[in-house]
């Protein structure tokens, strides 16, 4: 057990930019970095483990040979459980939601999709779609998608560095041009598309897929804030901050400026996603040099770990 480092999957797509090419230095030959996903393992993006007596092994492999790395909060998943990414919106993301578990495994043959983004910069004036600004039955709904008046519905949020958005299945949700984010989910890819603004691919307009919204859709105003769930505790060596929790993981940030020890118990491996700055996380005698752009995958029950430097890291534990 030691800190495995892993190499992102890189997605384009026609709304991404390439502020992770140029702010993390990713290397790619896609046209843009819409989205670098950190912790995968799925048939459409699996992360390499690029460091120690694991690497080259694929990190669906790795899972599959030792179950056991991902605690006892784990067994009960046949597949890894969570998809974190970065997420890089040039311009505004579709309009869309998610299934829950329920819907998705009738349908789709698939987890369902609860995330939350934490927003790690966004230009001035940059908003998102969170839910709606009132209350709606399915009937108008439908009604708004139909006569293009759907926008003036929608709950539009201006956003800022630090902010935290909590996106329970079945909350309609776009982010707009110009955010730079981090995103924990449930390992689902399923997304029903409610509105894209009349764009374009090789001159087509993307697919839609209203009936499955409509079914699924909670039309209700958020009851969450953008603002994180607790407030910044200063320990030995960093400070800390719950950002969001569920059933289905917990996410919270790390501030470590000089040396930071913590325990890796049996209950959930830990992610951690390395927003700005350097140091090094040593574990059982492996040390491991880190940067801003890694994603560090600790497996459960691995016991001390010391981080040191000046970084800050999103941490993700089911």
């Amino acid at each position: 057990m030691y800190p495995i480092k892993l190499q992102p999957v890189f997605k384009e797509i026609v709304w991404g930019g390439n502020r992770l090419k140029n702010d993390y230095g990713f290397k790619s030959d896609l046209n843009n970095i819409a989205e670098a996903w950190m912790l995968c393992a799925r048939n459409d993006g699996d992360n390499v483990v690029i460091n120690g007596e694991f690497e080259g092994k694929s990190f669906t492999e790795l899972i599959k040979e030792h179950k056991e790395f991902l605690g006892s909060k784990g067994e009960k998943y046949e597949d890894f459980p969570l998809l974190i990414k970065f997420i890089d919106a040039k311009s505004d993301l579709s309009v869309q939601v998610h299934p829950d578990d329920e819907y998705a495994k009738k349908y789709e043959n698939s987890y369902g999709k609860t995330e939350a983004w934490y927003i790690l910069d966004c230009d001035e004036g940059a908003q998102l779609i969170y839910g709606f600004n009132k209350e709606l039955t399915r009937e108008e709904f439908k009604k708004s998608i139909e006569d293009n008046t759907f926008l003036d519905y929608v709950n539009k949020v201006d956003v800022k560095k630090g902010d935290v958005f909590f996106i329970n299945a079945g909350t309609l949700h776009a982010i707009g041009g110009g955010i730079l984010l981090a995103e924990v989910q449930q390992n689902c890819n399923t997304t029903y598309r409610v509105y894209d603004y009349g764009r374009l691919v090789d001159g087509k307009p993307r697919e839609l897929h209203v009936e499955k919204a409509l079914d699924v859709t909670d039309t209700v105003p958020p009851t969450r804030s953008g603002d994180p769930d607790g407030e910044k505790i200063a320990l030995e060596g960093a400070v800390t901050q719950d950002l969001c929790s569920c059933e289905f993981f917990k996410m919270s940030t790390l501030n470590v400026d000089g040396t930071y020890t913590f325990d890796v118990n049996n209950e959930s491996f830990v992610s951690l996603l390395v927003t700005k700055g350097e140091g090094t996380v040593e574990c059982n005698g492996k040390l491991v040099d880190i940067s801003s752009g890694n994603s560090i995958f600790i497996p459960a029950n691995a016991g001390e770990a010391v981080l040191k430097g000046s970084f800050e890291v999103l941490v993700s534990t089911l």
